[in-house]
């Protein structure tokens, strides 16, 4: 499945891959035609084929679970272009990144800047990319709810993530997941603050729903 969106000087091109459907986005700067792949779930055919006609610059990986990174080392062969991750998920690729990339930093894109995100509790080293108001969260906020946690610390840690991360966004921000559909963070929070409103076990984890846990 393929999807456009263009937002001004951002082109943004949606490919739905692999047994997960995972999202992987290419974004292109329209002045410039410069390009980058955030994650790189499988079927690297249909993403080379995707990139014809831009010019890719580096592969963004907001983690290091499989389901976002099945096909970067077919990529990494037939592209040569650099790969950032943070550190804390690094070791977990098939392969060593050139680029380790840091809380707030700016990642340039042609005319475009993309801000990084740290946004721990999926994984150490989730990463959410920041253009504008658009929000490549990868499997840190879907629609609905937080990304997947393995213990009640690394809930607490996602939430925490949210809240001095994401939450503190404008609300018209449009959220584009590791899975599933667009969101907006308006719908997200409220959702949250209902989510909040009640009491929960406090060893709470796993797969959370702010409507039904």
């Amino acid at each position: 499945m393929r999807w456009i969106d263009k937002a001004g000087d951002l082109q943004i091109e949606r490919l739905k891959l692999g047994p997960f459907e995972t999202n992987s986005y290419i974004l292109t700067c329209a002045q410039t035609g410069d390009s980058m792949l955030i994650d790189a779930p499988a079927e690297a055919f249909k993403i080379l084929k995707a990139l014809k006609g831009v010019r890719p610059s580096s592969i963004l990986i907001t983690h290091h679970h499989m389901d976002h990174i099945g096909a970067l080392s077919e990529l990494k062969v037939k592209l040569n272009i650099p790969i950032g991750i943070h550190r804390l998920d690094a070791e977990r690729l098939p392969l060593k990144p050139e680029i380790f990339l840091e809380d707030g930093e700016d990642v340039c894109l042609g005319n475009i800047r993309l801000k990084v995100l740290h946004t721990p509790g999926h994984t150490p080293g989730s990463l959410c990319f920041l253009v504008g108001k658009h929000l490549f969260s990868g499997d840190t906020i879907f629609p609905g709810g937080p990304g997947k946690t393995e213990s009640p610390n690394n809930f607490k840690l996602i939430i925490d993530s949210l809240i001095h991360k994401i939450f503190i966004l404008p609300e018209e921000t449009t959220i584009y997941p590791g899975h599933g559909e667009i969101t907006v963070l308006k719908k997200e929070k409220e959702e949250f603050e209902i989510f909040s409103s009640r009491s929960h076990d406090p060893h709470l984890f796993g797969d959370v729903f702010w409507l039904l846990s």
